[in-house]
Protein backbone atom coordinates (compact mmCIF):
# COMPACT_ATOMS: atom_id res chain seq x y z
CA UNK A 1 0.00 0.00 0.00
CA UNK A 2 1.03 3.32 -0.70
CA UNK A 3 0.14 6.98 -1.42
CA UNK A 4 2.49 8.52 -4.71
CA UNK A 5 3.07 12.00 -5.20
CA UNK A 6 3.32 12.54 -8.54
CA UNK A 7 4.93 16.56 -9.41
CA UNK A 8 5.24 15.66 -13.48
CA UNK A 9 1.91 18.28 -13.93
CA UNK A 10 3.31 20.89 -11.85
CA UNK A 11 6.13 21.58 -14.78
CA UNK A 12 5.82 25.26 -15.54
CA UNK A 13 4.35 26.28 -12.66
CA UNK A 14 6.81 24.75 -9.78
CA UNK A 15 10.62 24.21 -11.01
CA UNK A 16 12.21 21.43 -8.98
CA UNK A 17 15.05 23.42 -7.27
CA UNK A 18 11.73 25.36 -5.50
CA UNK A 19 11.63 22.07 -3.44
CA UNK A 20 15.01 22.14 -2.70
CA UNK A 21 14.34 25.75 -0.87
CA UNK A 22 11.52 24.90 0.64
CA UNK A 23 13.48 21.95 1.99
CA UNK A 24 14.74 23.22 5.14
CA UNK A 25 11.67 24.70 6.00
CA UNK A 26 9.94 21.60 5.96
CA UNK A 27 12.55 19.52 8.20
CA UNK A 28 12.23 22.58 11.01
CA UNK A 29 8.51 22.08 10.90
CA UNK A 30 8.83 18.21 11.22
CA UNK A 31 11.56 18.63 14.02
CA UNK A 32 8.72 20.93 15.67
CA UNK A 33 6.05 18.70 15.59
CA UNK A 34 7.60 15.31 16.36
CA UNK A 35 10.02 17.39 19.54
CA UNK A 36 6.39 18.75 20.16
CA UNK A 37 7.79 22.12 20.43
CA UNK A 38 5.39 24.29 17.93
CA UNK A 39 2.19 25.52 18.55
CA UNK A 40 -0.97 22.72 19.58
CA UNK A 41 1.65 20.60 20.91
CA UNK A 42 -0.82 19.31 23.78
CA UNK A 43 -3.12 17.98 20.31
CA UNK A 44 -0.35 15.43 18.87
CA UNK A 45 -1.88 12.34 20.41
CA UNK A 46 -2.75 10.92 16.37
CA UNK A 47 0.74 11.48 15.69
CA UNK A 48 2.11 8.00 16.95
CA UNK A 49 -1.54 6.74 17.70
CA UNK A 50 -1.21 3.80 14.75
CA UNK A 51 0.94 2.18 17.41
CA UNK A 52 -0.02 3.49 20.90
CA UNK A 53 -3.86 3.20 20.71
CA UNK A 54 -4.97 1.49 23.68
CA UNK A 55 -5.09 -2.35 22.89
CA UNK A 56 -7.66 -3.14 25.67
CA UNK A 57 -10.14 -0.48 24.46
CA UNK A 58 -9.92 -1.20 20.73
CA UNK A 59 -10.83 -4.79 21.38
CA UNK A 60 -13.95 -3.51 23.37
CA UNK A 61 -14.62 -1.72 20.24
CA UNK A 62 -14.92 -5.14 18.14
CA UNK A 63 -17.26 -6.86 20.62
CA UNK A 64 -19.19 -3.26 21.26
CA UNK A 65 -19.48 -3.79 17.13
CA UNK A 66 -20.53 -7.38 16.83
CA UNK A 67 -23.42 -6.52 19.30
CA UNK A 68 -24.47 -4.19 17.28
CA UNK A 69 -24.76 -5.84 14.43
CA UNK A 70 -26.16 -8.97 15.83
CA UNK A 71 -28.83 -7.05 17.85
CA UNK A 72 -29.44 -4.20 15.40
CA UNK A 73 -31.04 -3.06 12.24
CA UNK A 74 -30.18 0.55 12.62
CA UNK A 75 -27.28 2.31 13.98
CA UNK A 76 -27.44 6.11 14.61
CA UNK A 77 -24.54 7.61 14.95
CA UNK A 78 -24.37 10.99 17.06
CA UNK A 79 -21.85 13.83 15.59
CA UNK A 80 -20.69 16.66 13.94
CA UNK A 81 -17.67 17.44 12.48
CA UNK A 82 -14.76 15.35 13.62
CA UNK A 83 -16.95 13.30 15.86
CA UNK A 84 -19.02 11.88 12.37
CA UNK A 85 -17.20 12.85 9.06
CA UNK A 86 -14.02 10.64 9.53
CA UNK A 87 -16.47 7.63 10.14
CA UNK A 88 -19.02 8.49 7.63
CA UNK A 89 -16.70 9.07 5.10
CA UNK A 90 -14.97 5.41 6.02
CA UNK A 91 -17.84 3.68 5.77
CA UNK A 92 -18.85 5.57 1.92
CA UNK A 93 -15.10 4.74 0.76
CA UNK A 94 -14.97 1.28 1.58
CA UNK A 95 -18.67 0.30 0.64
CA UNK A 96 -20.62 2.94 -1.30
CA UNK A 97 -22.35 6.44 -1.56
CA UNK A 98 -25.27 3.90 -1.27
CA UNK A 99 -24.19 1.94 1.07
CA UNK A 100 -27.39 1.39 3.13
CA UNK A 101 -29.49 0.64 0.31
CA UNK A 102 -27.06 -2.30 -1.21
CA UNK A 103 -28.34 -5.20 1.32
CA UNK A 104 -31.89 -5.45 2.56
CA UNK A 105 -30.30 -7.63 5.46
CA UNK A 106 -27.26 -5.31 6.44
CA UNK A 107 -26.89 -2.99 9.70
CA UNK A 108 -28.00 0.60 8.62
CA UNK A 109 -26.41 3.38 9.43
CA UNK A 110 -27.63 6.56 9.97
CA UNK A 111 -26.07 10.15 10.86
CA UNK A 112 -27.68 12.68 12.59
CA UNK A 113 -26.53 15.43 14.96
CA UNK A 114 -24.61 17.17 12.40
CA UNK A 115 -27.20 19.47 10.76
CA UNK A 116 -30.11 21.70 12.97
CA UNK A 117 -32.71 20.69 10.67
CA UNK A 118 -35.82 19.41 11.71
CA UNK A 119 -36.96 17.83 8.85
CA UNK A 120 -34.04 16.04 8.26
CA UNK A 121 -34.40 14.84 12.06
CA UNK A 122 -37.70 13.59 10.90
CA UNK A 123 -37.02 11.60 8.03
CA UNK A 124 -34.50 9.55 10.17
CA UNK A 125 -36.89 8.92 12.75
CA UNK A 126 -39.06 7.41 10.07
CA UNK A 127 -36.45 5.07 8.79
CA UNK A 128 -36.25 4.49 11.91
CA UNK A 129 -39.53 3.31 13.14
CA UNK A 130 -40.29 -0.55 13.81
CA UNK A 131 -36.92 -1.08 13.45
CA UNK A 132 -34.57 -2.77 15.87
CA UNK A 133 -31.66 -0.29 16.77
CA UNK A 134 -28.57 1.07 18.45
CA UNK A 135 -27.34 4.39 19.12
CA UNK A 136 -23.94 5.86 19.18
CA UNK A 137 -23.45 9.64 20.37
CA UNK A 138 -19.96 11.35 20.17
CA UNK A 139 -19.32 14.20 22.32
CA UNK A 140 -16.40 15.27 24.05
CA UNK A 141 -18.81 17.88 25.80
CA UNK A 142 -21.86 16.14 25.62
CA UNK A 143 -23.35 20.25 24.91
CA UNK A 144 -22.66 21.03 21.46
CA UNK A 145 -26.17 22.19 20.18
CA UNK A 146 -26.60 19.78 17.45
CA UNK A 147 -25.61 16.81 18.06
CA UNK A 148 -27.28 17.78 21.67
CA UNK A 149 -30.49 18.02 20.40
CA UNK A 150 -30.23 14.87 18.49
CA UNK A 151 -29.10 12.65 21.43
CA UNK A 152 -31.96 14.08 23.44
CA UNK A 153 -34.86 12.80 20.95
CA UNK A 154 -33.26 9.73 20.24
CA UNK A 155 -32.40 8.93 24.17
CA UNK A 156 -36.24 9.55 24.55
CA UNK A 157 -37.15 6.98 21.52
CA UNK A 158 -34.69 4.15 23.07
CA UNK A 159 -36.39 4.61 26.48
CA UNK A 160 -39.71 4.59 24.74
CA UNK A 161 -39.00 1.66 23.02
CA UNK A 162 -36.55 -0.44 25.23
CA UNK A 163 -37.49 1.10 28.87
CA UNK A 164 -34.48 2.86 30.40
CA UNK A 165 -32.62 -0.95 31.27
CA UNK A 166 -32.70 -1.86 28.12
CA UNK A 167 -31.76 1.23 26.32
CA UNK A 168 -28.48 2.00 28.52
CA UNK A 169 -27.87 -1.74 26.63
CA UNK A 170 -28.49 -0.23 23.42
CA UNK A 171 -26.56 3.17 23.62
CA UNK A 172 -22.73 3.87 23.52
CA UNK A 173 -21.27 7.27 23.87
CA UNK A 174 -17.98 8.22 23.28
CA UNK A 175 -16.79 10.93 24.97
CA UNK A 176 -14.24 12.49 27.23
CA UNK A 177 -12.84 9.58 29.68
CA UNK A 178 -13.14 11.67 33.20
CA UNK A 179 -15.65 14.48 32.66
CA UNK A 180 -18.05 16.56 30.61
CA UNK A 181 -21.79 16.08 30.70
CA UNK A 182 -22.18 13.28 28.57
CA UNK A 183 -19.28 11.45 30.43
CA UNK A 184 -21.19 11.83 33.42
CA UNK A 185 -24.37 11.35 32.34
CA UNK A 186 -23.21 7.95 30.74
CA UNK A 187 -21.75 6.91 34.17
CA UNK A 188 -25.36 8.01 35.51
CA UNK A 189 -27.47 5.96 33.23
CA UNK A 190 -24.76 3.05 32.90
CA UNK A 191 -24.23 3.18 28.85
CA UNK A 192 -20.79 1.64 27.72
CA UNK A 193 -18.29 4.08 26.81
CA UNK A 194 -15.28 4.63 24.71
CA UNK A 195 -13.19 7.61 25.01
CA UNK A 196 -11.82 10.66 23.21
CA UNK A 197 -8.19 11.37 24.14
CA UNK A 198 -7.52 14.65 25.36
CA UNK A 199 -4.35 14.94 22.94
CA UNK A 200 -6.51 14.46 19.74
CA UNK A 201 -8.68 16.81 18.24
CA UNK A 202 -11.92 16.40 16.52
CA UNK A 203 -10.74 15.83 12.93
CA UNK A 204 -7.86 14.41 13.68
CA UNK A 205 -9.87 11.62 15.63
CA UNK A 206 -10.89 9.07 12.86
CA UNK A 207 -8.38 6.33 13.96
CA UNK A 208 -9.73 6.77 17.65
CA UNK A 209 -13.29 5.16 18.77
CA UNK A 210 -14.88 8.37 17.55
CA UNK A 211 -14.82 6.59 14.19
CA UNK A 212 -13.89 2.81 14.48
CA UNK A 213 -16.68 2.15 16.10
CA UNK A 214 -18.90 3.08 13.13
CA UNK A 215 -16.42 1.75 11.23
CA UNK A 216 -16.69 -1.53 12.68
CA UNK A 217 -20.29 -2.09 13.19
CA UNK A 218 -20.45 -1.52 9.38
CA UNK A 219 -18.54 -4.41 8.98
CA UNK A 220 -14.94 -2.74 8.31
CA UNK A 221 -11.62 -4.55 9.62
CA UNK A 222 -10.46 -1.79 11.58
CA UNK A 223 -7.50 -4.36 12.09
CA UNK A 224 -6.83 -3.91 9.05
CA UNK A 225 -7.59 0.06 8.98
CA UNK A 226 -4.96 0.60 11.98
CA UNK A 227 -1.91 -1.67 9.63
CA UNK A 228 -2.13 0.45 6.79
CA UNK A 229 -2.25 3.67 9.25
CA UNK A 230 0.97 2.12 11.14
CA UNK A 231 2.71 1.58 7.39
CA UNK A 232 2.03 5.20 6.68
CA UNK A 233 3.21 6.78 9.79
CA UNK A 234 6.57 4.41 9.41
CA UNK A 235 6.91 5.40 5.83
CA UNK A 236 6.57 9.34 6.58
CA UNK A 237 8.72 9.67 10.01
CA UNK A 238 11.47 10.92 8.25
CA UNK A 239 12.01 13.97 6.12
CA UNK A 240 13.74 13.39 2.62
CA UNK A 241 13.35 13.54 -0.77
CA UNK A 242 11.41 10.16 -1.04
CA UNK A 243 9.05 11.13 1.78
CA UNK A 244 5.43 11.36 -0.40
CA UNK A 245 3.26 13.09 2.42
CA UNK A 246 6.23 16.04 2.85
CA UNK A 247 6.16 16.64 -0.89
CA UNK A 248 2.48 17.00 -1.12
CA UNK A 249 2.86 19.55 2.21
CA UNK A 250 5.73 21.54 0.33
CA UNK A 251 3.96 21.45 -2.64
CA UNK A 252 0.95 23.52 -1.12
CA UNK A 253 2.96 25.82 0.13
CA UNK A 254 4.80 26.61 -2.94
CA UNK A 255 1.55 27.65 -5.10
CA UNK A 256 0.19 29.22 -1.95
CA UNK A 257 2.80 31.73 -2.63
CA UNK A 258 2.77 32.14 -5.96
CA UNK A 259 -1.00 33.23 -5.26
CA UNK A 260 -2.97 29.43 -5.73
CA UNK A 261 -5.23 30.10 -2.66
CA UNK A 262 -7.71 27.54 -3.40
CA UNK A 263 -7.38 23.63 -3.54
CA UNK A 264 -9.75 21.80 -5.49
CA UNK A 265 -9.42 18.36 -4.50
CA UNK A 266 -10.57 15.82 -7.21
CA UNK A 267 -11.13 12.06 -7.49
CA UNK A 268 -13.36 9.86 -10.02
CA UNK A 269 -14.86 7.75 -8.11
CA UNK A 270 -18.10 8.37 -6.39
CA UNK A 271 -16.93 6.98 -3.19
CA UNK A 272 -14.47 9.41 -2.57
CA UNK A 273 -17.44 12.00 -1.84
CA UNK A 274 -17.55 12.24 1.95
CA UNK A 275 -13.71 11.73 1.77
CA UNK A 276 -13.20 14.85 0.07
CA UNK A 277 -15.64 16.43 3.24
CA UNK A 278 -13.53 14.99 5.84
CA UNK A 279 -10.76 16.30 3.80
CA UNK A 280 -12.17 19.94 3.62
CA UNK A 281 -12.87 20.00 7.70
CA UNK A 282 -9.17 18.60 8.26
CA UNK A 283 -7.82 21.39 6.57
CA UNK A 284 -9.84 24.33 6.37
CA UNK A 285 -10.03 24.13 10.11
CA UNK A 286 -6.50 23.38 10.34
CA UNK A 287 -4.74 25.79 8.10
CA UNK A 288 -7.69 28.70 8.04
CA UNK A 289 -6.89 31.01 10.18
CA UNK A 290 -4.60 34.79 10.79
CA UNK A 291 -6.40 35.85 7.46
CA UNK A 292 -3.70 32.78 5.84
CA UNK A 293 -4.87 29.49 4.30
CA UNK A 294 -5.64 27.46 1.22
CA UNK A 295 -8.77 26.90 0.79
CA UNK A 296 -10.19 23.47 0.67
CA UNK A 297 -13.20 23.12 -2.29
CA UNK A 298 -14.01 19.56 -3.80
CA UNK A 299 -15.38 18.24 -6.94
CA UNK A 300 -15.91 14.41 -7.88
CA UNK A 301 -15.35 13.92 -11.93
CA UNK A 302 -16.28 13.09 -14.19
CA UNK A 303 -19.66 14.59 -12.71
CA UNK A 304 -18.76 17.84 -11.98
CA UNK A 305 -16.73 18.39 -15.18
CA UNK A 306 -20.32 19.28 -16.38
CA UNK A 307 -20.58 21.54 -14.10
CA UNK A 308 -17.55 23.18 -12.25
CA UNK A 309 -15.30 21.98 -15.08
CA UNK A 310 -16.11 25.10 -16.78
CA UNK A 311 -14.61 27.53 -13.94
CA UNK A 312 -11.97 25.39 -13.42
CA UNK A 313 -10.46 25.32 -17.18
CA UNK A 314 -11.63 29.05 -17.71
CA UNK A 315 -12.03 30.99 -14.09
CA UNK A 316 -9.59 32.84 -11.66
CA UNK A 317 -6.47 31.47 -12.04
CA UNK A 318 -5.98 31.58 -8.06
CA UNK A 319 -6.43 27.62 -7.40
CA UNK A 320 -4.74 24.03 -7.80
CA UNK A 321 -6.52 20.58 -7.74
CA UNK A 322 -5.41 17.67 -6.28
CA UNK A 323 -6.45 14.64 -7.94
CA UNK A 324 -6.53 11.29 -5.93
CA UNK A 325 -6.26 8.05 -8.62
CA UNK A 326 -6.55 4.66 -7.87
CA UNK A 327 -4.68 1.90 -9.82
CA UNK A 328 -7.68 -0.44 -8.55
CA UNK A 329 -10.75 0.73 -7.62
CA UNK A 330 -12.57 -2.13 -7.01
CA UNK A 331 -15.09 -4.67 -9.93
CA UNK A 332 -15.01 -3.14 -13.24
CA UNK A 333 -17.43 -2.94 -16.00
CA UNK A 334 -16.63 -3.83 -19.07
CA UNK A 335 -18.50 -1.67 -22.21
CA UNK A 336 -20.23 -4.19 -24.99
CA UNK A 337 -20.58 -3.62 -28.78
CA UNK A 338 -24.19 -2.74 -29.87
CA UNK A 339 -25.11 -3.64 -33.38
CA UNK A 340 -26.81 -1.22 -34.67
CA UNK A 341 -23.72 1.54 -33.15
CA UNK A 342 -26.81 4.10 -32.12
CA UNK A 343 -24.88 6.25 -29.84
CA UNK A 344 -21.20 5.89 -31.69
CA UNK A 345 -19.76 3.95 -28.62
CA UNK A 346 -18.14 0.63 -30.68
CA UNK A 347 -15.09 2.21 -30.30
CA UNK A 348 -15.23 1.78 -26.68
CA UNK A 349 -16.17 -1.79 -26.70
CA UNK A 350 -14.74 -4.89 -24.39
CA UNK A 351 -12.87 -1.79 -22.84
CA UNK A 352 -13.27 -1.37 -18.86
CA UNK A 353 -15.03 1.41 -17.37
CA UNK A 354 -11.49 1.52 -15.13
CA UNK A 355 -9.55 2.27 -18.25
CA UNK A 356 -12.32 4.68 -19.78
CA UNK A 357 -12.21 6.84 -16.21
CA UNK A 358 -8.33 6.83 -16.61
CA UNK A 359 -8.48 8.52 -19.85
CA UNK A 360 -10.84 10.84 -18.79
CA UNK A 361 -8.97 11.54 -16.03
CA UNK A 362 -5.90 12.26 -18.16
CA UNK A 363 -7.47 14.19 -20.85
CA UNK A 364 -8.86 16.25 -17.84
CA UNK A 365 -5.70 16.72 -16.79
CA UNK A 366 -4.02 18.07 -19.70
CA UNK A 367 -6.56 20.52 -20.51
CA UNK A 368 -6.71 22.07 -16.63
CA UNK A 369 -3.13 22.35 -17.18
CA UNK A 370 -3.12 23.83 -20.52
CA UNK A 371 -5.50 26.44 -19.35
CA UNK A 372 -3.10 27.29 -16.35
CA UNK A 373 -4.07 25.00 -13.33
CA UNK A 374 -1.33 23.37 -11.64
CA UNK A 375 -2.48 19.68 -10.94
CA UNK A 376 -1.13 17.53 -8.18
CA UNK A 377 -1.84 13.99 -8.51
CA UNK A 378 -1.46 11.08 -5.92
CA UNK A 379 -1.82 7.72 -6.76
CA UNK A 380 -3.18 4.86 -4.11
CA UNK A 381 -2.85 1.34 -4.62
CA UNK A 382 -6.69 0.01 -3.39
CA UNK A 383 -9.87 1.06 -2.27
CA UNK A 384 -9.42 -1.11 1.00
CA UNK A 385 -9.10 -0.96 4.53
CA UNK A 386 -5.56 -0.86 4.74
CA UNK A 387 -5.04 1.62 2.22
CA UNK A 388 -7.71 3.92 3.63
CA UNK A 389 -5.42 3.74 6.93
CA UNK A 390 -2.72 4.86 5.13
CA UNK A 391 -4.71 7.36 3.09
CA UNK A 392 -6.06 8.64 6.33
CA UNK A 393 -2.40 9.08 8.37
CA UNK A 394 -0.81 10.65 4.88
CA UNK A 395 -3.44 13.57 4.81
CA UNK A 396 -3.44 14.09 8.62
CA UNK A 397 0.43 14.44 8.95
CA UNK A 398 0.86 16.41 5.69
CA UNK A 399 -1.82 19.12 6.94
CA UNK A 400 0.32 18.96 9.97
CA UNK A 401 3.59 19.82 8.11
CA UNK A 402 1.73 22.19 5.78
CA UNK A 403 0.04 24.10 8.59
CA UNK A 404 3.26 24.66 10.38
CA UNK A 405 4.86 25.67 6.91
CA UNK A 406 1.92 28.10 6.81
CA UNK A 407 3.08 29.80 9.80
CA UNK A 408 -0.26 28.88 12.03
CA UNK A 409 -1.44 26.85 14.64
CA UNK A 410 -3.16 23.80 12.95
CA UNK A 411 -4.05 22.15 15.76
CA UNK A 412 -6.69 24.97 17.09
CA UNK A 413 -10.34 26.60 15.99
CA UNK A 414 -10.33 30.40 17.48
CA UNK A 415 -12.98 30.93 14.63
CA UNK A 416 -15.39 27.60 15.51
CA UNK A 417 -17.29 29.23 18.41
CA UNK A 418 -18.51 32.78 16.82
CA UNK A 419 -21.25 31.59 15.50
CA UNK A 420 -22.26 29.73 18.55
CA UNK A 421 -21.84 32.74 20.58
CA UNK A 422 -24.67 34.47 18.13
CA UNK A 423 -27.04 31.96 17.76
CA UNK A 424 -27.31 31.10 21.87
CA UNK A 425 -27.78 35.07 22.18
CA UNK A 426 -30.73 35.14 19.61
CA UNK A 427 -32.28 31.79 20.99
CA UNK A 428 -32.45 33.49 24.19
CA UNK A 429 -30.17 31.21 26.96
CA UNK A 430 -29.33 32.74 30.33
CA UNK A 431 -26.78 34.85 30.36
CA UNK A 432 -26.32 36.34 26.87
CA UNK A 433 -28.83 38.82 26.87
CA UNK A 434 -26.77 41.74 26.65
CA UNK A 435 -25.46 40.21 23.64
CA UNK A 436 -28.73 39.56 21.99
CA UNK A 437 -30.20 43.09 22.20
CA UNK A 438 -27.26 44.29 20.01
CA UNK A 439 -27.08 41.75 17.53
CA UNK A 440 -31.03 41.83 17.36
CA UNK A 441 -30.79 45.53 16.67
CA UNK A 442 -28.08 44.56 13.72
CA UNK A 443 -30.91 42.49 12.55
CA UNK A 444 -33.42 45.56 12.38
CA UNK A 445 -35.91 43.60 14.72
Amino acid sequence: MAVKFQDKYLNGFVKPEEFDHVSREVELCHDILHQKSGAGNDFLGWLNLPFDYDKEEFARIKKAAEKIRNDSEVLVVIGIGGSYLGARAAIEFLGSPYYNNLDSNKLKIYFVGNNISGSYLNQILALCKDKEMSVNVISKSGTTTESAIAFRVFKELMEEKYGKEGAKERIYATTDKARGTLKNLSTAEGYETFVIPDDVGGRFSVLTAVGLLPIAAAGYDIDKLMLGAQKACTDFAAPGADNDCYRYAAARNILYRKGKTTEIMACYEPSWQMMNEWYKQLYGESEGKDQKGIFPASVIFSTDLHSMGQFIQDGNRNLFETVVSFKNAGEDYFVKADENNFDGLNFLADQPMSEINKKAMQGTILAHVSGGVPNIVLEADAMDEENLGYIIYFFEKACAISGYMLGVNPFNQPGVEDYKVNMFALLGKPGYEEHREELLKKLGE
